[in-house]
């Protein structure tokens, strides 16, 4: 068992923090101290809310921005195998966060079939939907096939 980095704890050492920006060596702190640590950290100080929408917004569109601390595998919440927007996707589909791709190839058939412009002509909430369930398979498509070609470390 790994105590904790702080001097003098006596507590497990299971949160790892970065002992500076995009370096793959770690702290590993103790719930508590590792509170201690990030409790000042403000991604967006500085900027404006408008500043600090737009660079959320253009982080998010795209991984770009999270390429430097792939190393360190940071994710969603959970067990850290699934991000933000993977979860996201797995709620439109209406599955749990530990579903298997198979799970969710078979919930979006079904949706796509349910919901698709041909089957539902002329109902707009329908075709809506039906995007909204191909993105989210694009999606987890995307980060299966991620997963499958990531090499073993």
């Amino acid at each position: 068992m790994r105590l904790c980095d702080r001097h003098g704890c006596t507590e497990p050492g299971n949160c790892p923090a970065p002992k500076s920006p995009n370096s793959p060596e770690r702290w590993y702190f103790c719930q508590e101290h590792a509170g201690e640590y990030n409790r000042g950290w403000n991604y967006f100080e500085g900027l404006s809310a408008e500043e600090a929408a737009e660079r959320e917004a253009a982080e998010t569109r795209t991984a770009d921005g999270y390429t430097t601390s792939r190393h360190q595998q940071w994710a969603g919440s959970g067990d850290g195998s699934r991000s933000r927007d993977e979860l996201r996707a797995l709620e439109v589909l209406d599955l749990e966060v530990d579903a298997d791709f198979e799970a969710v190839r078979l919930a979006w058939r079904r949706l796509a079939k349910q919901n698709h412009p041909d089957i539902r002509p002329g109902d707009t909430d329908a075709a809506a939907r039906f995007q909204a369930i191909q993105a989210a398979y694009d999606v987890l498509r995307v980060a299966e096939e991620q997963r499958q070609w990531k090499p073993a470390q």
